[in-house]
């Protein structure tokens, strides 16, 4: 056997620079943050003229927001499918203690809880499947609401600041 030197290549792929750059990032720390600035330094070594790389950082900076608006938006279903169990068990366990008195046993009771399970078990399905056309018209219908909600807010905020001075 023979002990030979690593060979690195000539040339890399833009793939393989990022994920060396990825890499030798993650190596320094979690502490260690870049300045646009060094960004843009970085950009200048790579040959990346100023325009490629603002368009760059702008479809970054939407696919961010989009992904704390959707970040959001899961929240706000799973908080809303929350809410919907705990009624759920609320008044099943009204209605299954209500049978229980009345009758000495569970009997019909025991229909309304599958019927209403039924529907609980659907918003399961809402809530936590996300990979369909479903979703994402929820999804764009919840994030028109609150810009709209964020518009209307903002205005009356306006409108309110002006009346008080």
């Amino acid at each position: 056997m023979s002990d030979s030197p690593v060979q690195y290549p000539e040339v890399y792929s833009s793939e393989d620079i990022q994920q060396i750059i990825q890499i030798a990032l993650a190596r320094q720390g979690e502490d260690d943050e870049l300045t646009r600035k060094q960004l843009w330094e970085i950009a200048d070594e790579l040959n990346i003229d100023l325009q490629t790389l603002q368009v760059a950082e702008n479809q970054w900076l939407q696919y961010k927001n989009t992904a704390q608006k959707r970040q959001a938006f899961d929240l706000y279903r799973r908080n809303q499918f929350k809410q919907k169990t705990i009624k759920y068990s609320i008044v099943n366990g009204f209605l299954i203690s209500l049978n229980l008195i009345t009758t000495g046993g569970i009997s019909w009771s025991l229909y309304i809880l599958l019927f209403f399970g039924l529907g609980l078990a659907l918003d399961w399905w809402k809530t936590f499947h996300s990979k369909d056309e479903e979703y994402e018209r929820a999804f764009q219908r919840w994030s028109f609401q609150n810009e709209v909600k964020q518009t209307f807010n903002s205005i009356w905020q306006k409108l309110y600041n002006s009346w008080q001075s």
